[in-house]
């Protein structure tokens, strides 16, 4: 008799349907995995170093940060016992002058904004002590 089956109605014939497989070289296998597991291996160890980098250079971003904040806290502190660091009356002189030559160009060029606000905390401490200084020239 046929060794076809009769499965749901249609006829099967024996055999290998579908991709039949290679003869693979299991030493040529075994090398593509190794390769593979090398690359792999690669592509974590620079992930990982470019990880590392990112961290340490966030962390010196916080500690100039931090040293940043230190300085503007002396600041406030020295301005609260009546007196003002000669870095801010530096920065104030300097801007004295910048403001000058800011009202000139002010007119000629009306509706631009200012390109010396570039640390909006800087300016504002600025402000805050040239009318601190306005206060002590009129009570002084």
């Amino acid at each position: 008799m046929d060794d076809s089956k009769v499965v749901g109605g249609k006829v099967k014939k024996p055999g290998k349907r579908g991709r039949k497989p290679a003869k693979i070289d299991l030493k040529a296998k075994l090398e593509r995995s190794r390769q593979s597991a090398r690359e792999c291996r690669a592509r974590k160890k620079l992930r990982y170093q470019y990880l590392e980098e990112l961290v340490s250079s966030r962390e010196r971003a916080i500690c100039a940060l931090r040293e940043e904040l230190e300085m503007y806290k002396q600041w406030c502190m020295a301005m609260d016992q009546g007196k003002i660091p000669s870095e801010i009356k530096a920065l104030l002189t300097g801007e004295e002058q910048g403001k000058a030559q800011q009202n000139s160009t002010k007119l000629a060029k009306a509706g631009k904004t200012e390109a010396n606000s570039s640390n909006p905390l800087r300016e504002a401490m600025a402000n805050v002590l040239w009318f601190d200084l306005l206060i002590q020239d009129i009570d002084g």
